[in-house]
């Protein structure tokens, strides 16, 4: 029962983050005047549908996508609405506004989890580790950081070069690290301070965290602040782990696809002692997995909207756009290699499953 819970939960999550990545495409479009013949969401056979005006909106039975058909968009139209005919940066902001709308959706959601929190996480340290004296009887440091040059008040700027945003970007940047000393610079008081050859040791854990980071008072401005921080954290970290696959350091075994995700989010769902923290779980889960999505799309990828954009770029660069079969066929490519994967890694996800 558990597992068919996990997987409607994870449907509906892939759904939620599907539908708004193609309303992103139909709002941009609709007010850019381009005709949009159809909005459906979820694939196959239709459940309901009805037409408002020029589109024709529909609930499919299937609920594993959904689709955003604008008149000419892949063929050639002599309609004035269609994509077409409309300026290329008209189109530049269409094509974008699809991974723009699931960064949107992260930011939202994590504004929700801010305000569902007691405080907001800062970078700025309030307090260190500290530990009995176990001679004179006196609290001491048991942190390792405040013994390298760090101090309360301190705000954690950037490690090894590498920009901090949100308290979960430092927590990553520790932990998958291949150094155990590294260079911290904060911004103390009016000043930046470059502290060279930091370590981070609790002496009480032995974890690598060994300091509390000071709690924002929950104000409008506070959320809306520190959401852009956390989404941008999140974006990041998914940046990193990209480039890190390329470069060798995680293989083509530790990449998961819908089964692997709908394990995760089993474990999500059952993180937690209360059903709070356990929405807060699945929360954190969907926020991750909706700007992975936006990411990704972003990226100058075959079939991708990444790559589509580029082609446009190309085309506002020549004035005139390229033949619309060799874009198809660049497209067809990538959309093959990326089945291809899909069907690979989905063969490995429950390989895993079943061990």
């Amino acid at each position: 029962m558990q597992h068919i819970w996990s997987i409607l939960i994870a449907l509906l999550i892939f759904e939620l983050i599907i539908v708004i990545h193609e309303f992103g495409h139909f709002i941009v479009a609709k007010m850019h005047g381009i005709r949009v013949n159809q909005f459906a969401v979820g694939m196959g056979p239709k459940l309901l549908h009805f037409r408002r005006g020029e589109t024709e909106y529909s609930l499919r039975l299937l609920p594993i996508g959904g689709f955003c058909a604008m008149e000419g968009e892949d063929d050639d139209s002599s309609d004035p609405k269609a994509f077409g005919s409309k300026s290329v940066w008209r189109r530049m902001t269409v094509v974008l506004a699809g991974a723009l709308m699931n960064l949107v959706l992260g930011y939202v959601l994590v504004m929700v989890l801010l305000c569902m929190g007691d405080q907001i996480a800062s970078t700025t340290i309030a307090q260190f580790a500290q530990t009995e004296d176990t001679v004179s009887g006196e609290m001491v440091t048991a942190a390792e950081s405040q013994r390298c040059g760090l101090k309360i008040g301190d705000k954690i700027v950037a490690v090894d070069g590498s920009h901090i945003f949100a308290a979960t970007d430092l927590v990553y940047k520790l932990r998958t690290s291949n150094t155990d000393t590294f260079t911290v610079t904060v911004k103390r008081g009016e000043e930046k301070v470059i502290l060279e050859n930091v370590t981070f040791h609790n002496d009480q854990t032995g974890g690598l965290l060994d300091f509390a980071v000071e709690g924002k008072t929950k104000t409008p401005w506070n959320v809306a602040y520190y959401g852009v921080k956390n989404t941008t954290a999140t974006a990041k970290l998914i940046w990193m782990s990209l480039i890190e696959l390329v470069t060798g350091k995680y293989g083509i075994q530790d990449l998961s696809g819908p089964v692997g995700t709908i394990s995760v989010i089993e474990e999500a769902a059952s993180t937690g002692e209360n059903m709070m923290e356990r929405v807060e779980s699945l929360m954190n889960l969907t926020i991750f997995i909706t700007v992975n999505v936006g990411v990704f799309n972003l990226l100058p990828i075959p079939a991708l909207d990444g790559s589509r954009f580029v082609f446009l770029a190309i085309e506002a660069i020549r004035r005139k756009p390229l033949p619309k079969e060799r874009e198809a066929a660049v497209h067809l490519i990538g959309m093959a290699a990326l089945f291809l994967l899909m069907i690979f890694v989905t063969v490995q996800d429950i390989g895993k499953f079943f061990q």
